[in-house]
Formats: C-alpha cells, structure tokens, sequence
C-alpha cells in the first residue's frame, strides 16, 4: 500500500506530526516531523526518555503513532495492515539492537538465516545467503560457532549479517556500540557506514555523541521533540 505523503520517491522514511502517547497520558513523542532520504546517513541522539527509542521503533513499524503519518519506502504505514507492514519488515527494513537477540543454541549461520525467514526463500537460499553476508562482515570463518563462543563485537557482527542478509533498503539501529569496547565499537560502525555507502538508509539512535560525530546529520531529541537538526 503506497501512499501520496512519498510522492517524492527520494525520501525513505517520513514522519509528519508524530504523536505518541501511552496510557496515563504519557507522551514520548510530541507532533515529530522528519524526512530520511534514500542513502542519508542518520543519528539521532538526546538522553533516555527523549523519545529517540519510540520514533525508531515507528519507524521500523514494530509500533502504530496515536496520530499522523508515517511512511516507509514508500507504504503508508498507518494505513496499512498488519500483514503489509510484515511484508514491508520482512523486504525493506533491517534491524540492528545493542542486545545482539541471537539465538544461543543456533549457530552465526543459522542465526543469521533467520533474517530471511518471512521473505519466502527456501532454506537452502537462506542459508547460502547467510554464508555470504558472514563473509562479507569478516566471519566466515565462524559459521559454526555459536554465540557464546565469539566475542562481543563478533556477535554484533553476526546481528549485522543477519539485518543485511536481504539487502534491505532501510537499517534502523538502536545502540549497537552499547555494550562493546572502542574499538569493535568502532568496527561495527565501520560495517553499517559502509552498507550506507552501497545506497542503504541508515538511521541509528545513540545517547553516545562521539558516535553521532560520525554521521553528517544528527538530530538531537528532548521530552519527545527534536530540538536540533545538524547537517555537516
């Protein structure tokens, strides 16, 4: 389901008079306005409870706004049904979390297989394809290795075969450094500017603001609205 707020086939990811409340009237996000295009390199940072968490989480379409639009390459997203939005995660959108969720009793291969496990492909083709997105993030020679066996940054590492796998046209990423040293901090950062060079939307939350220096544009959240807009 497409919808006429992407008329404009540069713009990835948009959000227009965002609104999002829990109940007890909390809100986390206040009327956010924002337009992701097709390649742009994103950060958005601001301390915990700013809302960065809840407008990535709708952009993603993991989670519905209490009011205005949003849309993702190209759906409406609130307009669509549950079922579309699937199809739009399952095609278009690769995650990438500080937690790493692998599976402990699977291995990086099968863990990352699972990325395509709703597009459809058979498991022969998911498995293939998980070999190559290893390799292409230096660990193919890990594919039997299970996640308590690789490090840190290795299994941030199998997290980002896994978002990759089906070259998604969007990567959302919330805090991957988080729980990692400097330096495979920095690796992974490394991994997801490049998917962005080869024409990937990134957009990646973090409360870290040498991280965020690393993008050229940022985007500062406070009390659920974005105080500050920055371009290099």
């Amino acid at each position: 389901m497409t919808g006429a707020g992407m008329a404009d086939t540069g713009v990835a990811l948009r959000l227009t008079d965002v609104v999002k409340e829990y109940t007890g009237g909390v809100f986390a996000l206040r009327g956010v306005s924002i337009d992701l295009r097709r390649g742009e390199q994103v950060a958005v940072v601001g301390p915990s409870g700013s809302g960065k968490t809840t407008m990535l989480t709708i952009l993603g379409t993991l989670e519905r706004p209490t009011a205005g639009g949003v849309f993702v390459a190209g759906h409406d997203a609130v307009k669509a049904t549950d079922r579309e939005l699937a199809g739009v995660r399952a095609h278009e959108i690769g995650f990438v979390f500080q937690g790493f969720h692998l599976q402990e009793v699977m291995t990086a291969l099968d863990n990352v297989a699972t990325g395509m496990l709703y597009t459809g492909a058979p498991a022969h083709e998911r498995r293939e394809a998980a070999k190559i997105a290893l390799d292409r993030v230096g660990l193919g020679h890990r594919l039997t290795h299970r996640p308590g066996e690789l490090s840190g940054g290795e299994r941030q590492r199998v997290a980002i075969a896994r978002a990759l796998i089906k070259g998604p046209s969007i990567v959302l990423a919330d805090e991957p450094t988080g729980n990692l040293d400097s330096k495979s901090g920095a690796g992974v950062l490394d991994l997801l500017h490049g998917l962005a060079a080869e024409g990937a939307t990134l957009g990646l939350i973090t409360h870290d603001s040498n991280v965020a220096e690393s993008f050229p544009r940022r985007i500062q959240m406070r009390d659920g609205e974005i105080v500050a807009d920055e371009r290099q």
